[in-house]
């Protein structure tokens, strides 16, 4: 079935750009990365109502798969959790002007020690989009190499000390998130959107610097 006859008589499912006319915003935070601000947004039939948001800079994810199909992934802890919580090597978008990739490459480096040949955007989240602008790219590293310890001078820090990394296969990886042992949000969606992705041998993915929404 073509997508226009999908499409035809409804609204297409694809998210697009709009906003709304701001009243009033109050800064409520300013932390060493997030904001809390709480906008007054007109709505339809022009009522007014509050709406309370985290401002965050942003983040990158990186699923990385070996040779045999397995997932690279690290366990880290997360306070606001009180979990032990296994992910994918991951962190924010805190250099101005850098490609995403770039920042991808410099987090699979520092928490994995390893660098990848081919990369391709997995899939885009907007990871709590009632409560924060944050946005989350996952990419999928492929043709990994291990950077020699002498060439990777990073100094793990307070939670990435003694991060354990692990090699899981991609389909038990897909199991342990569908039975909820994995719950991290970027760690799950790029794991089955990889194994979704792997039916057509990983060709119908964007490349590396897609841009986003």
């Amino acid at each position: 079935m073509k997508k226009e006859e999908i499409e035809k008589g409804g609204v297409p499912v694809e998210d697009t750009p709009e906003a709304w006319d701001v009243v009033e915003t109050r800064h409520r935070f300013k932390g060493h990365i997030i904001d809390v601000v709480t906008d007054t947004v007109r709505m339809p039939r022009d009522e007014v109502a509050e709406r309370d948001y985290v401002v965050h800079p942003g983040a990158v994810a990186v699923l990385a798969l070996d040779e045999h199909d397995r997932v690279l992934m690290i366990r880290q802890y997360r306070h606001p959790t009180r979990h032990l919580m296994w992910e994918l090597p991951a962190g924010i978008r805190d250099v101005a002007g850098e490609p995403l990739a770039t920042t991808g490459a410099r987090e699979l480096a520092e928490e994995s020690g390893y660098r990848a040949g081919t990369w391709h955007t997995l899939v885009d989240l907007r990871s709590s989009p009632g409560m924060t602008d944050e946005r989350v790219r996952v990419f999928l590293a492929r043709d990994l190499t291990k950077i020699p310890d002498e060439e990777n001078g990073f100094v793990h820090r307070h939670e990435e000390i003694d991060m354990p990394v692990e090699w899981v296969p991609l389909a038990d990886a897909v199991e342990k998130a569908l039975m909820g042992m994995i719950h991290n949000s970027a760690a799950v969606a790029g794991i089955l959107a990889a194994y979704a992705a792997s039916v057509e041998g990983y060709a119908l993915l964007r490349p590396a610097d897609a841009p986003e929404a």
